[in-house]
């Protein structure tokens, strides 16, 4: 029997732009099909990437770009390796538990106060913009946002956001199919430095402890069953790239979205004051165009799956996008719905490496669009420009102007601050 084939091109402007259409007509083909230019198997569908993400016998195995301790890659390498997310059981079940541990003091809930407080500084100082006409919403508000709360999170001083940024900006390039030879070095340098400036600022909280996540993480590793040094240091790390990334890529998708259809538009405002409404938004922000779109797993030994065999050793990629627009789960998927429940969506995972920092990103995401669309009101895209990749999905600047107020405009229309 011959393997079902998927044949787009990833890499091509148009699919990057809207992968949608074709990841709807790979749908059709199978539920997995081969990709020859990758060399491994795609999901399209929701069953198919929730069994992939779900099934023991596929791993998340990292395998080190570096050959020895004088390649340039070592630092990038340990990073990864000795993060949660490149882990397997027993090591990812021990690190899981203790970082967990460590998230589960409080430190998310007690940060609603100053998410708010963030989001209200951000937009006080484009004031501005906001007023005078048009407003990038990614550049201004969306990037800034995440990263400033990750600080307060940590205990990082927020002088430092900009740092930060830059270094997660430069690792993530890494994980596009086919990163650039630009990329590398780029990527190389920011590991180091990150790497550095985190076990500086770990070694701070040893000496003094604060009350933040890093202190925590700093207990935990210095506790009997610890954190060693670098598997602090990458959960520090991924806890910014992952969290700086989902944020901010989920946040432009989904106000895209939603600013596309007036209507849907017109009834969010009129009910920012509900906060089930305001949790089902931010729902379906994720899932309409999720800010990631493969997460890649190996076959430990064959698999039989949805019609295929997945070989040992060979890889499996389950396709977030495809899935959260499986019409088999969604009803007029392609279709934004601000109400939409449920939504069973994939965008943070499933199985043992669903997101730990969910419970963050959705409390970033809820407080953040309430406290745009209070200021802004009714507003259109006027300028827009897509990140040129697929893996991770998202605007580089995504700018907005109010639409002029008229008569019959629903509740919370009005200008705002």
């Amino acid at each position: 029997m011959t393997a079902p084939h998927a044949t787009f091109d990833l890499f091509d402007p148009a699919f990057v732009a809207d992968p949608y259409p074709v990841l709807a007509q790979a749908r059709e083909v199978a539920p997995i099909v081969w990709h020859e230019g990758l060399g491994l198997w795609l999901t399209t569908t929701h069953a198919a990437a929730n069994d992939v993400l779900r099934d023991r016998r596929l791993g998340r195995i990292f395998r080190p770009r570096g050959a020895s301790d004088d390649d340039p890659w070592t630092v990038f390498d340990w990073l990864h390796a000795d993060s949660i997310l490149d882990s397997e059981p027993p090591k990812h079940t021990r690190l899981r538990r203790l970082v967990a541990g460590a998230f589960n003091r409080g430190h998310i809930e007690r940060l609603r106060p100053r998410v708010e407080e963030i989001a209200d500084e951000l937009l006080t100082g484009a004031a501005a913009r906001i007023d005078g006409g048009r407003f990038d919403v990614i550049e201004a508000y969306a990037e800034p946002l995440p990263v400033l709360v990750i600080c307060e999170l940590l205990g990082v001083p927020a002088s430092d956001w900009k740092r930060l940024r830059d270094w997660s900006q430069a690792i993530v390039r890494m994980y596009e199919v086919a990163p650039s030879v630009e990329a590398q070095p780029e990527a190389q340098r920011a590991c180091d430095e990150f790497a550095s400036y985190v076990e500086a600022l770990s070694a701070e909280r040893a000496a003094r402890p604060g009350d933040d996540l890093l202190t925590a993480l700093v207990e935990e590793r210095d506790g009997g069953d610890r954190l060693s040094r670098r598997e602090l240091v990458a959960t520090v790390v991924l806890l910014l790239n992952a969290g700086h990334e989902a944020s901010v890529n989920g946040f432009g998708n989904g106000l895209a979205s939603l600013i596309a259809d007036p209507a849907q538009l017109e009834a969010v405002l009129g009910s920012l004051d509900d906060d089930a409404a305001v949790a089902r938004l931010v729902e379906e922000m994720l899932r309409h165009d999720s800010p990631l779109h493969l997460f890649e797993r190996t076959a430990t030994t064959d698999v039989e799956l949805h019609g295929v065999t997945v070989r040992e050793g060979q890889k499996v990629a389950a396709l977030l996008g495809a899935a959260n627009r499986d019409p088999a789960v969604f009803a007029d998927p392609d279709r934004f719905d601000a109400a939409r429940e449920p939504s069973p969506h994939l965008a943070f995972g499933a199985g043992i490496h669903f997101c730990l920092g969910a419970p963050l990103a959705r409390m970033e995401l809820q407080i953040s669009v309430r406290a745009l669309l209070r200021r802004l009101g009714a507003v259109r895209v006027v300028e827009s420009r897509r990140r040129p990749t697929f893996v991770l999905r998202g605007y580089e600047h995504l700018v907005v102007e109010r639409v002029p107020e008229t008569r019959g405009t629903a509740p919370g229309w009005s200008r705002r601050g």
